[in-house]
């Protein structure tokens, strides 16, 4: 069973910047693209970013793209989402899932795990 584990939300100001981490159990994480999503209040849960099983290939939401980058580490089992110029419309909770494929892709359906969730909250 595969589990996914976030951390590094919190609140920040408008223009900061936050660093946000995603520990996975299980010895398949280098095979498998990883992916963040969100969700804010009252509006549907939406693709962020996305990152091949070897961290060559990303993909980006336009609404983060030039300001969030995704990357991993498989040695730690970790993926990380670095988010900076943050905009107080970043305001959500971010999940962590795991695609069904080795590459990346923006379809919540194609990721079969999911995280818990870490708040992440941008004051104006």
């Amino acid at each position: 069973q595969v589990q996914l584990v976030e951390s590094g939300g919190g609140l920040v100001q408008a223009g900061g910047s936050l660093r946000l981490s995603c520990a996975a159990s299980g010895r398949t994480f280098s095979s498998y693209a990883m992916g963040w999503f969100r969700q804010a209040p009252g509006k549907e849960r939406e693709f962020v970013a996305a990152v091949n099983w070897g961290g060559s290939m990303t993909y980006y939401a336009d609404s983060v793209k030039g300001r969030f980058t995704i990357s991993r580490d498989n040695a730690k089992n970790t993926v990380y989402l670095q988010m900076n110029s943050l905009k107080p419309e970043d305001t959500a909770v971010y999940y962590c899932a795991r695609r069904n494929t080795p590459v990346p892709g923006g379809e919540a359906e194609q990721y079969a795990y999911w995280g818990q969730g870490t708040q992440v909250t941008v004051s104006s």
